[in-house]
């Protein structure tokens, strides 16, 4: 099969095309054709050897961690999903190729309304806006700032918070501001004067932050909140100096909420926004995207 690896760490020019022989799924796994693959910064970090401390990676390896495709396989002991099966959810041996395994708990059915690209951009943004709406605390009546607003993740905690009652600001770039609108969002520039556009618009102060962008806003969400108390970052690594909550997981990975959020998405309640679709040998390309910062929603590989 054709994959996506990498033997060393570094740049996205590390990354190359390989043939690898096609796994065979073990007990309690599928094997899936996969179709689309999310790329998520993460991805750009782990291949640079930055998060070694956080997620060690054996070399060489295939990147990528949510997937949708076609179940090809089933290992002994799977219940509940057969060959010809469309499913979305998350492999723990690399998602960047044309077959990956997966633990069968891990998979949810896809909705015949949802595209293969929308499919693969649910799982790890949606596990990790729920993961952080939770950490926060975020309940109805409150106001949350997101940082990052118009990326995969923080586009999704727009629409999730907004669900829980919760009123969102959202800092993105100038070319985003119609699109956090749009999402329910109060759609604010990032940059300098931060602390005082969000004064404008939330006088009373806000009462979470979550940084989905790691671009230097943690200083001024401290100013914001008076403190480190409520703030969470996904993406800056300067988190513990200055105080703050770094989350990185673990994943909750579930199948049944995963599968109701996309039906969610197939019903248009839940908009999960692709950016960008490359040719899965476009890897590289993708992730040098991913690494800049600046796309709006999900980047998408697709598997031919």
């Amino acid at each position: 099969m054709k994959a996506i690896t990498f033997e060393r760490f570094g740049t996205a020019d590390v990354l190359r095309t390989a043939e690898l022989e096609i796994p065979q799924p073990g007990p309690g796994q599928v094997r899936v054709r996969v179709k689309a693959v999310g790329v998520n910064p993460v991805e750009g970090k782990i291949r640079s050897g930055s998060m070694q401390a956080f997620f060690p990676t054996p070399l060489p390896a295939i990147p990528g961690s949510e997937f949708a495709g076609v179940v090809d396989a089933v290992g002994a002991g799977v219940e509940g999903l057969a060959a010809g099966d469309e499913v979305l959810g998350w492999t723990q041996t690399g998602a960047y190729a044309e077959y990956a395994l997966a633990d069968a708990t891990v998979l949810a059915a896809k909705p015949a309304g949802l595209d293969w690209a929308h499919a693969a951009a649910l799982p790890v943004a949606t596990d990790a806006a729920e993961r952080v709406i939770d950490a926060l605390g975020v309940t109805a009546g409150e106001t949350l700032l997101i940082h990052g607003a118009a990326g995969a993740v923080g586009s999704v905690t727009v629409q999730l918070a907004l669900a829980r009652g919760a009123r969102v600001l959202g800092t993105a770039g100038p070319g985003n501001q119609d699109h956090l609108a749009a999402l329910g969002a109060a759609p604010l520039v990032y940059g300098d004067g931060l602390v005082e556009r969000v004064r404008a618009l939330a006088p009373d102060g806000v009462d979470a932050v979550f940084d989905a962008a790691g671009k230097g806003a943690l200083e001024d969400s401290i100013t914001l909140r008076g403190g480190t108390g409520r703030i969470v970052t996904i993406a800056d690594f300067r988190a513990d100096e200055l105080g703050v909550v770094f989350e990185h997981g673990p994943q909750r990975q579930s199948a049944a909420r995963l599968a109701e959020l996309a039906r969610q998405a197939a019903a248009g309640d839940l908009v999960a926004t692709v950016g960008a679709v490359h040719p899965l040998t476009a890897a590289a390309e993708a992730q040098r995207l991913s690494d800049a910062g600046h796309a709006r929603g999900k980047l998408v590989l697709i598997v031919d």
